[in-house]
């Protein structure tokens, strides 16, 4: 157990790609020694531990360089419930030390070139390079408040090399016409409603095909998953492809769990080229949500908020992450997911901006079912004014059965109240007053303001939903006052 961050080390350390002298041998035996002990150091290379209030972010198993997952609680890790959640650790630790807001800066991935050397022999060259008695001189003897922004110079300078130079600022998309359809509308006012799609395991799309029909005249956009649970399906890039050519608008996800930086930049491209305008970044369920035998349980390239910066600059700018200009600038619009339930509503509201600073549009929520704790997560998004700035689009499903609940209660990052599983558990018909508590909600969700459409997951019956549109009049043309 490391002494100064709450976790034991997920991960091995790493080891360098490349030969290395007998000196710096020497240090990286060091370095990994000590910072083993205090912090369980994996040796990243790219350290951020000023940034993430002295506890290493790497103790989390999937990598994640700029905040928790969907699953984050106080309790514990949702990939290994031995431990506790380090993003959770992380916030906590920053809220008491006044350092919340540092948390913000968008934090590059891994220099895999840097891997298992020492990030103190980049203190040393950079202070060297300044001179070591200046360096030491204004971090040590000048005023306080000149000492910290010293302080916070010289490290920052070390952990955003030029080819990421992420910060925290917003970074506004320019203005434009839309995109796609569902930005369009989104854009117009119009309460969207999009529905979520599963990709069949099978060769043959003539069942995904018939659904796209039922949903032709019914939906907004149709969000292909991509990996969904950590198991191998029809491509969802594959399924976009076939919602398009059915004349139904696509939402594609993108998972970083089965990409790498490079793929990712060439799917992006490849997305914007075959007319998918409307891409969902997300990290992707850990390979042990899936079934054995289970992949690699570090396969974490990037993470959400890296693939958003990504795609941002790839399409404003036009330039890939080695720094090479796109000949034509890619077209889409950039969704992201987003976890009212995870972790504490302040930790999730910083979240938030941080993947609307690098360049989200669009949030699809994780599934609501919890009115009071959700009007408390979009207070908490109210409070650093991010409500104007994104559109919301809220996860719902209904609670067709017993055995649906228990499995919902299992995932990660959702909570359905008690009162709502009694009501249905005690009911002499379950199905009726599920029904019920299902209208009740949309109806609910629809009025509340900063909410500009409803996003229907994990339903298989499509005549179902679209007898819920009818009941609800969400088939009509509805703008959000």
């Amino acid at each position: 157990m490391p002494l100064f961050t709450p976790s034991r080390r997920w991960q091995p350390a790493f080891y360098p790609f490349k030969d290395r002298t007998f000196t710096e041998r020497l240090e990286e035996s060091f370095e990994r020694s000590i910072k083993g002990i205090l912090w369980g150091c994996r040796m990243c290379g790219n350290c951020l531990l000023q940034e993430t209030a002295f506890i290493c972010p790497m103790a989390c198993p999937k990598g994640l360089r700029n905040g928790p997952c969907g699953g984050s609680s106080p309790e514990h890790c949702c990939v290994d419930e031995s431990r506790p959640c380090i993003w959770h650790a992380i916030y906590t630790r920053a809220e008491k030390m006044n350092r919340l807001d540092m948390l913000l800066e968008i934090l590059p991935p891994l220099d895999w070139e840097k891997t298992g050397t020492s990030a103190l022999r980049d203190v040393s060259s950079k202070a060297r390079k300044l001179g070591y008695y200046k360096t030491l001189k204004s971090v040590t003897l000048a005023a306080p408040e000149k000492r910290k922004e010293n302080w916070d110079t010289f490290f920052r300078e070390i952990r955003q090399p030029e080819w990421w130079a992420g910060d925290s600022n917003p970074h506004p998309t320019p203005a434009h016409e839309p995109v796609s359809d569902l930005h369009k509308k989104l854009n117009s006012g119009k309460f969207t409603i999009t529905f979520e799609l599963t990709p069949p395991v099978s060769a043959d799309l003539s069942s995904f095909t018939q659904e796209l029909a039922q949903l032709h005249s019914s939906v907004d956009a149709v969000n292909i998953t991509d990996g969904a649970s950590a198991m191998p399906r029809t491509s969802a890039f594959s399924a976009a492809l076939k919602a398009t050519s059915s004349g139904v608008e696509p939402v594609l996800q993108m998972a970083a769990r089965d990409r790498t930086r490079i793929s990712f930049q060439a799917d992006l491209l490849g997305a914007s080229a075959s007319g998918i305008h409307n891409v969902l970044v997300i990290s992707g369920d850990h390979p042990n949500k899936g079934t054995p035998p289970f992949s690699r349980m570090s396969p974490w390239d990037y993470d959400s908020i890296q693939g958003i910066w990504m795609a941002r600059k790839l399409r404003d700018d036009g330039i890939t992450l080695d720094g090479r200009e796109v000949i034509t600038h890619p077209k889409y619009f950039i969704g992201a997911a987003a976890a009212p339930f995870a972790s504490e509503p302040r930790f999730q509201a910083i979240r938030a901006e941080k993947k609307i600073n690098a360049g989200a549009q669009f949030f699809q929520t994780n599934l609501v079912f919890d009115i009071p704790g959700f009007e408390a997560y979009l207070e908490a998004l109210d409070k650093r004014n991010l409500l104007s700035r994104v559109f919301l689009l809220v996860g719902l499903t209904p609670l067709t059965s017993l055995k649906k609940i228990n499995h919902l209660l299992k995932l990660p990052g959702i909570h359905i109240p008690g009162w709502m599983i009694d009501r249905i558990t005690n009911a002499t018909d379950p199905k009726l007053v599920s029904h019920q508590l299902f209208l009740e909600l949309i109806t609910r969700l629809q009025a509340m303001p900063g909410v500009h459409g409803l996003h229907f997951m994990a339903m298989n019956n499509i005549t179902y939903f679209r007898q819920v549109l009818a009941e609800t009049g969400l088939n009509e043309i509805t703008i959000k006052k």
